[in-house]
């Protein structure tokens, strides 16, 4: 294992590489990972010096308090390889702010920006082989935070590892899915964590999920907390319904992400005249314009899918199929965002970041 040190980050390369044993072609999301990661420990009240090393397990003591009291937080987002072999970034301040947002409401430290972004451009750098050409290849990158502190004392740790992984992926989610709407549990509340990353948001979502997939369900669609009459998230991701021609999506608030892929689309969305609406959608609206045919589209959207066409819905144990359109708003915004994620059509919007 070689050492060498760049813009003051450590760096310990691999002795050799496990590239030649994964099959691209078939990934699974999530399951296979570069080389090397990012490593950054808090202590002492200041950022400690950060290192890139080969990829491996990490020993913790069992008193962290992110075993205890969840103090974790992750961010999701993806780099691109074009044409010329280079690498690129989709909107990365946004993640970076969005990270420190969720630091601040979990309390723990922010992440200086030297530290997200060198480490983010050096990792990348030293593993850019991993990162396959095309449409739907990318790079997963999942920077996250935890307590390392040791104690189980109910306060928060006064220590913290801030890590970045690469994981090589192939298109998400694919194909279409159907929901089920929520109406009784909650992904979050008024005054909560909705807002941020956090891990705990996503633990607490698997029970009812898996209440969902045994009815033959893939996703739920996320209600408010207070009177399940509105429609805030599905699954995972932002959602998105279309009825008639205009297009409509929850406001961001405590309860709800403020999604990158979310706030790309409607940017897009705006730009190819489509008609869009960001305001509380009513499940009653949803139900109706289902009824009378003025319901078009429901598609979900997120970092890792980008787009999910939903095909149907259940509410109060009563099934709503969506009739299949063409020229959907759906695969217009998934085609125009992934070509200029991919670098495949000119970026006027200033997203996407060249790794350098």
């Amino acid at each position: 294992m070689s050492t060498t040190q760049t813009s003051k980050i450590e760096i310990r390369k691999a002795t050799s590489s496990k590239i030649s044993a994964v099959d691209f072609e078939n990934l699974s999301f999530g399951a296979v990972f570069t080389d090397h990661l990012f490593e950054c420990d808090f202590k002492n009240g200041e950022w400690q010096n950060p290192v890139i090393k080969p990829y491996a397990p990490i020993l913790m003591d069992p008193s962290s308090k992110v075993f205890h009291y969840g103090q974790a937080i992750f961010e999701g987002m993806k780099a691109y390889k074009d044409e010329n072999n280079d690498v690129w970034l989709f909107r990365p301040d946004e993640n970076y702010k969005r990270f420190n947002n969720s630091a601040v409401r979990m309390a723990m430290p922010e992440v200086p920006e030297a530290i997200f972004m060198d480490g983010l451009n050096e990792l990348l750098k030293i593993d850019q082989e991993w990162i396959q050409r095309g449409n739907g290849a990318s790079m997963y990158i999942r920077p996250f935070m935890i307590a390392t502190g040791p104690g189980v004392i109910a306060n928060p740790s006064d220590e913290y590892k801030f890590m970045i992984l690469l994981s090589p992926a192939k298109s998400y989610y694919g194909g279409e899915v159907k929901v089920i709407i929520a109406e009784h549990y909650s992904r979050a509340a008024n005054g909560g964590i909705g807002a941020a990353k956090a891990a705990g948001n996503y633990a607490a979502q698997f029970y009812p999920t898996n209440l969902a997939n045994k009815d033959g369900f893939q996703q739920v669609i996320w209600t408010d907390d207070a009177t399940h009459t509105k429609l805030e998230e599905a699954g995972t991701m932002n959602v998105f319904f279309r009825i008639n021609d205009t297009l409509m999506t929850a406001p961001t608030s405590e309860r709800i992400l403020d999604g990158i892929t979310r706030k790309s689309l409607i940017a897009m969305a705006e730009k190819e005249g489509l008609n869009v609406e960001v305001r509380p959608v009513l499940v009653s609206e949803l139900v109706e314009a289902a009824k009378n045919g003025s319901l078009k589209e429901i598609f979900g959207a997120g970092t890792a899918a980008v787009i999910s066409v939903i095909k149907g819905f259940s509410y109060q144990d009563v099934y709503y199929e969506m009739t299949p359109i063409e020229n959907s708003y759906a695969s217009l915004l998934k085609e125009k965002l992934t070509s200029l994620q991919n670098k495949l059509s000119e970026d006027t919007f200033g997203w996407t970041v060249k790794v350098q």
